[in-house]
């Protein structure tokens, strides 16, 4: 019975290292939070319109690389109107392309700076579980991975 138990355990193990329980959430204020919004920031407002402020859904960290995410909004949380911003007027207007304004993120850190590598706003499907995103992203995407 017991080596029954031990097996399993072993067996389970790493199941639960590569489950992304090694992530942790920066806390508001916290330099590292500032960074990882800023990096994103100027892509947002080029799409979007400025100015913008997030409202953080989710933000994960594990060693080098982050996820996260933001729902932008205007200051004050003034609603952004899909309809007027430049993204939509460059795609001809058409909305349907997007699905709201939700932001994800992944990120990798360069040095002491944070990158938005690999970003969408109001994606329609779950790019980060790209299998080749996987790879570097899987400790901080494990539901997609």
């Amino acid at each position: 019975m017991i080596r029954i138990f031990c097996l399993l355990a072993l067996l389970f193990t790493p199941l639960r290292a590569s489950a992304g329980e090694d992530y942790h959430e920066p806390t508001r204020g916290s330099a590292t939070r500032a960074a990882m919004m800023d990096a994103i920031r100027p892509q947002v407002e080029w799409n979007l319109g400025q100015p913008i402020e997030f409202v953080v859904k989710e933000l994960r960290v594990a060693n080098d690389i982050g996820f996260a995410i933001l729902e932008p909004q205007r200051p004050g949380g003034k609603a952004i109107r899909l309809a007027d911003t430049p993204m939509v007027r460059r795609a001809g207007g058409d909305i349907e392309m997007f699905d709201g304004t939700t932001v994800y993120v992944l990120y990798q850190l360069s040095g002491a700076t944070w990158v938005a590598v690999h970003w969408a706003i109001g994606a329609t499907d779950v790019w980060w579980a790209d299998p080749e995103l996987c790879v570097t992203f899987r400790s901080v995407t494990p539901e997609a991975c």
